[in-house]
C-alpha cells in the first residue's frame, strides 16, 4: 500500500513547493539574522504554504525595523 500522487496532484504540490520554498528560506534568513530563535523554530516545524512566512516579512520584521 504505497502513496501515489495523480498527475494533476503531483503538479499542485510542485507548485505549492516553488511557492512557498524562496518565502521559507527569507523568513528564516530574516529571523536568524534577527535573533528570533522562536520564529525561527516556529518557521522550520510549520509548513502553512507560506502564510506564516509572509506575515512574518511583511507585518512582523517590518513592524520591528520602523522602531
Amino acid at each position: 500500500m504505497g502513496f501515489s500522487l495523480s498527475g494533476e496532484m503531483f503538479w499542485i504540490v510542485v507548485a505549492l513547493a516553488v511557492w512557498s520554498i524562496p518565502f521559507k528560506a527569507w523568513a528564516l534568513w530574516l529571523s536568524a539574522r534577527r535573533g528570533e530563535k522562536a520564529w525561527f523554530i516556529a518557521l522550520i516545524l510549520l509548513n502553512t504554504a507560506a502564510i506564516l512566512e509572509l506575515v512574518y516579512i511583511f507585518f512582523v520584521a517590518k513592524r520591528s525595523d520602523t522602531k
